[in-house]
């Protein structure tokens, strides 16, 4: 679970990365690129059960979602993967063609949603994700002050994000091409800081419906 939670952590660190192209510059961002499909490879490998088990057992709603959820994640990494060998320019430049718009396009307005797809992803295990750190910090017991300041910070977190999509104009980045959304009298800090607050918002949706949907079968069973 540790390598698990290491691998996911350094994955996340290494989208945020590649996503500040224009502050990495192209030869960074390449060999980010590289290295995150290697780990995204590694990942795949070590939940390889999860594949073998996809056509067992019921499907629930919440089974469903996940199914799909990681199914579009993985294609969109392939796809992210497949684009930018035709517009890499410093460490596969034999793969470059002349009309490489199109390939840009396509390579950039699927890291979107890639990066949306991981925060879902992360979501949906975030309860796992919570239960591992706080038997590796020795916190098993729950608290209800830290519960409170935990959810207090996920709702500032939220609110935070959704303005900074609307600043951003997430939406628009989703559907048509975008440089990366680097905006005029952007830093460094800001552009990390916006776009953790914009994983935040689809990492506490995911959590917070799921724990709804289990809250209703647990009622309705009990009922």
């Amino acid at each position: 679970m540790a390598i698990r939670l290491a691998i996911d952590l350094t994955m996340t660190i290494l989208m945020l990365v590649a996503m500040a192209y224009r502050i990495t510059g192209n030869t960074i961002h390449e060999v980010v690129g590289i290295f995150l499909f290697l780990l995204f490879v590694v990942h795949n490998i070590l939940n390889r059960r999860w594949y073998k088990a996809i056509a067992k057992g019921k499907y629930s709603v919440r089974r469903i979602l996940s199914i799909t959820v990681n199914l579009l994640f993985l294609m969109s990494i392939v796809t992210i993967m497949i684009s930018s060998l035709p517009i890499s320019r410093d460490l596969l430049p034999f793969f470059s063609i002349n009309n490489e718009m199109v390939w840009r396009e396509i390579h950039v307005l699927t890291s979107y949603w890639a990066f949306i797809l991981m925060a879902v992803h992360i979501g949906m295990s975030w309860t796992t994700i919570i239960k591992a750190v706080g038997r590796m910090s020795g916190m098993t017991q729950t608290s209800r002050l830290r519960t409170f300041t935990l959810r207090f910070i996920a709702v500032m977190i939220v609110v935070y994000g959704v303005q900074t999509s609307f600043d951003r104009e997430m939406f628009y980045k989703l559907t048509i091409y975008n440089p990366f959304g680097w905006g005029a009298g952007d830093s460094n800090f800001r552009f990390l800081i916006d776009h953790l607050a914009i994983m935040g918002i689809y990492i506490s949706g995911t959590h917070y419906v799921l724990k709804f949907v289990n809250q209703r079968k647990k009622k309705e069973k009990t009922s």
